[in-house]
């Protein structure tokens, strides 16, 4: 397998656009498919607030909805790291990419359920929640798989430029994702059937992707260069993972939950305030086209645009820089800018100037995500990976779960539900500014206990 010839040359973050050009098949299958998901992935979950909205939902329906794709972030890792430990890496993110395009398709035709009602909400909203189930099987399922791919291909001194090589790619989408997105809203304006409509569009195109995907998957991966582990033994197999997750991820996993519940209350609201609570769009005059008016929707995912295209440009070099000043550096940079971002965001001015500052400056937290990923997988040993990653992110995420849903109360507000009243009237601010002081709390800790992968020192 080509990735493998890295384990003697050396990683390059580079390599995965040189490989692609020159057509060699297991890279061009990688690239295809981490391309292909990233693409329907970021072009639907950054907007899935607005969806909800635009069918009714409320602003706790919208947190609640966020909780449940914690649950499902927190449930999948683990077996499907131990899956793709046991059969293999490439099979298995070929299972987990056909359920994802099942997943998408089911949001598709959500809308055509609006009609019917199911207690207080309607049967569209129902089936978004339902869709999740299945849309988030590649990324949360695939987890481990995509990061025992990466251990199994370079030298543990290389791992963050290795995971830069992926991240490089896989961030390409999210680059491309967006803007398309934001092509697809800009016919339609910001009411919310054009916001139905339009991400109807989007969904088609998800589909479409992700139906490339599986199909690449399945054909062309070669499966000879994948490290079988044993057999999973269930719960006791779990338990047993748990206890012997290495001791330096510990500090690392604490930090990291922290930083991550912050994020997960307020993440899915990102779009919320740009559309519905600061009401930002763009007036653009090009010389040749004329002048362009974007719907807050539209400038969101052009914001979504430059969020990547900064995390792109600075996510390389980082991950060469963390060679040399270690991978605890780079990491806790990029948990200050989890814990930031909330509540410069909520507080800024309903300018577009400054929302593209705050929206690039955010691009930061992906700077460290390489060196992050190296600190997770670095210790395991080899031929378990997939569950070592599993297991750290089966804690992390089953603690996170409350966070959407406890950022919706905060925003929506808290009523006594056997009296009715009042209790809390709701507000943007306080729920991120919550968010934001849990988020300097896990990096002030990291900063104070994490530890350094050996590799690295």
């Amino acid at each position: 397998m080509s990735l493998e010839k890295e384990s003697s040359e050396g990683a390059d973050p580079l390599d995965p656009f040189r490989q692609f050009v020159s057509l060699e098949r297991d890279v061009l299958v990688l690239s295809v498919a981490m391309f292909a998901f990233s693409l329907g992935f970021q072009m639907t979950s950054r907007y899935m607030g607005e969806y909800l909205y635009a069918l009714g939902a409320s602003g706790l329906v919208v947190g609640l909805f966020g909780s449940f794709g914690n649950v499902i972030s927190a449930v999948y890792p683990y077996p499907g790291g131990a899956v793709s430990d046991r059969i293999g890496s490439r099979a298995a993110l070929t299972a987990f990419g056909l359920c994802s395009t099942v997943g998408f398709g089911v949001w598709l035709v959500a809308p055509a359920l609006a009609d019917v009602s199911v207690g207080p909400t309607s049967l569209a909203v129902v089936a978004v929640f339902l869709g999740l189930v299945l849309a988030q099987a590649w990324k949360s399922f695939g987890l481990g798989a995509t990061f025992a791919i990466v251990k199994q291909a370079v030298p543990p001194s290389r791992l963050a430029a290795g995971f830069a090589s992926t991240e490089t790619f896989r961030r390409t989408a999210f680059l491309v994702g967006p803007l398309l997105a934001a092509a697809l809203f800009y016919p339609f304006g910001s009411s919310d059937g054009g916001v139905v409509t339009a991400f109807q569009l989007i969904l088609v195109a998800a589909v479409v992707f992700g139906a490339l995907g599986t199909l690449v998957q399945h054909r062309l991966y070669d499966p000879a260069g994948d490290d079988i582990g044993s057999e999973f033994e269930g719960v006791t197999q779990l338990l047993a993972d748990l206890r012997a997750l290495p001791a330096e991820l510990r500090p690392l996993l604490v930090a990291d939950t922290l930083v991550r519940f912050a994020n997960g209350m307020v993440y899915v609201f990102f779009v919320i305030v740009v559309t519905r609570f600061l009401e930002v769009g763009l007036t653009v005059s090009l010389p040749a086209v004329g002048t362009l008016e974007l719907s807050p929707q539209s400038y969101f995912g052009v914001l979504l645009g430059l969020e990547m295209l900064v995390a792109l440009l600075t996510m390389v070099p980082v991950a060469k820089a963390a060679e040399r000043v270690g991978l605890k550096p780079v990491v806790a940079l990029g948990f200050v800018v989890y814990a930031v971002f909330p509540i410069l965001l909520i507080n800024a001015p309903p300018d577009a100037a400054v929302l593209a500052v705050l929206f690039a400056f955010s691009g930061l937290r992906f700077a460290g995500l390489p060196a992050h990923k190296a600190l997770i997988v670095g210790p395991a040993e080899r031929g378990t990976g997939g569950r070592v990653t599993g297991a750290y992110y089966l804690l992390r995420n089953l603690i996170v779960i409350p966070s959407a849903a406890l950022g919706g109360l905060l925003w929506d507000g808290i009523s006594n539900p056997l009296t009715g009243v009042e209790l809390f009237p709701g507000d943007p601010v306080v729920a991120f500014t919550v968010a934001t002081a849990i988020g300097v709390v896990g990096a002030g800790y990291f900063l104070l206990f994490g530890e350094e992968f050996e590799a690295y020192r």
